[in-house]
């Protein structure tokens, strides 16, 4: 038994229980003969680098590469690469020419290739030149030659505001998906003002736009509500107010006094005023309005309200953990209604913008054009923050510009940019998918560094305690 007494200089020792006076050896023995090998084993394992800091400290270089590769910005990229691809596949699939050459592919492959590369090559510098730059029109004026820019800037202006009605939402838990019913409110009121009142060039706009703004807030608000105080599931609850809203408007349409033009059987509002209508910023021949600069504003206040403001750190407070918030003192019914009410307004404003802005000679049920569902994508595509969906609302503005002349010039279909478009969500909302696709290491997952530490000290321990 002596040979196996712990050594005095032991760390471990004071820990290991000391036998009693008459304690027989066979009873207390074995936990003092076993106590070292514990100690042995155990020792090693306590500096195996399983965290993030200690995996820095040792690769410094490797674990930023992770997390630059594994941020929202990548991630957002791959998914537009892996969306156009996939688009790519699909435009090649469908063009005449290279279903032709596919008779023949393996008696002449370079024929079918070559077909391929036009026609994916076609459509893609269509939809530039058709977005960014008319670089087929440069020898007409530089006017002509960034003109599909400012189209894809208008094309964009209702879908930023859109897009923060979605985001500001989301940053607090909510999923607003009623889009279409707060922007046609907004743009029914927006309209109404309008078309029924007399006011001065620039105040009749801004009251008509403001008026907007309200009216989708109010319809955002009822959501909220419902939420906070019933409990009543807000997907459910938008869609619902998604078909109140349009048939009542559609009704209002139809009937001669309140929204339909008059002398006219269709339902249709009347044209609006020249007072009404937000001027064009540059003048012909571009479309673009001052309604962008209002998004861009738009953008300005919600960065501010959720980064900077109490209120915002309330917003994403419940976002993180609702009940936790309100252990912590908020008040989390407010904080909904009040998430539900800036939705709206974001969303009010695009509809405004639609009836000032983009379809000013009268309106019907349609005026919201899809945008209410789109901004759900633009959202998504920037993280729920208001400068990412600021810029992915420009991506999907080129997408609808230059969609057009993808389809006028190269005959492709442009159901084809809303299959890119559900592919970009697709992949937004499966981040393992994409870095499964392109290698990239899933978080959380040790390195292959880390893991050969790992099985070197496990190997090590176990070595010392065999020879111990």
């Amino acid at each position: 038994m002596n040979d196996q007494r712990l050594d005095a200089d032991d760390p471990i020792q004071p820990d290991v229980p000391q036998r009693a006076s008459g304690t027989p050896d066979s009873v207390s023995s074995p936990a003092i003969v076993h106590a070292p090998e514990v100690a042995e084993v155990a020792a090693p394992a306590a500096v195996v680098p399983t965290d993030d800091r200690t995996a820095e400290v040792e690769d410094p270089w490797g674990s930023a590469f992770r997390r630059i590769m594994g941020g929202n910005l990548v991630m957002a990229i791959l998914a537009i690469i892996t969306s156009l691809i996939v688009g790519g596949i699909l435009i090649a699939a469908t063009d005449e020419r290279v279903q032709e050459t596919a008779g023949y592919f393996f008696a002449r492959p370079a024929d079918m290739l070559a077909a391929v590369w036009d026609a994916v090559g076609g459509a893609y510098w269509a939809l530039f030149q058709g977005s960014i730059l008319n670089v087929a029109r440069a020898d007409a004026g530089f006017a002509q030659l960034i003109k599909p820019l400012t189209d894809t800037l208008n094309f964009a202006t209702p879908l930023i505001a859109a897009g923060l009605g979605v985001a500001i939402a989301f940053r607090v838990g909510l999923f607003n998906i009623g889009g279409r019913g707060q922007m046609l409110w907004a743009a029914a009121a927006a309209g109404w003002v309008g078309f029924s009142f007399s006011l001065p060039p620039v105040l009749h706009v801004l009251v008509a736009i403001a008026v907007g703004i309200v009216a989708g807030a109010i319809w955002g608000g009822i959501a909220g509500a419902l939420k906070a105080y019933t409990g009543a599931h807000e997907v459910i609850v938008t869609i619902m107010l998604n078909f109140v809203a349009l048939w009542f408007i559609t009704w209002m349409l139809r009937t001669p006094g309140l929204l339909q033009n008059p002398g006219s059987n269709n339902p249709i509002s009347p044209a609006m005023p020249e007072t009404a209508i937000l001027p064009s910023i540059f003048g012909p021949p571009f479309v673009l309005h001052w309604g962008f600069v209002l998004s861009v504003a738009a953008v300005i206040f919600c960065s501010w309200l959720i980064n900077r403001s109490s209120l915002g750190f309330q917003f994403r407070a419940v976002g993180y953990n609702a009940n936790a918030a309100l252990n912590a003192g908020m008040n989390v019914k407010r904080i909904t209604l009040l998430a539900m009410l800036f939705a709206g307004g974001f969303m009010g404003l695009a509809g405004a913008q639609q009836v000032t802005g983009a379809v000013t000679t009268g309106f019907t049920a349609g005026i919201d054009a899809g945008i209410g569902f789109d901004a759900i994508t633009v959202a998504l595509l920037g993280g729920s923050t208001p400068w990412g969906t600021f810029f992915a609302g420009l991506l999907f503005g080129a997408f609808k510009a230059g969609g057009f002349r993808m389809q006028a010039a190269e005959g492709v279909p442009i159901d084809i940019i809303l299959v890119v478009q559900s592919f970009i969500v697709l992949f937004i909302a499966a981040p393992p998918l994409v870095r499964a696709m392109f290698g990239l290491p899933q978080p959380g997952k040790k390195s292959r560094q880390q893991r050969r530490d790992e099985v070197s000290l496990a190997a090590a321990a176990t070595k010392k305690g065999e020879s111990a």
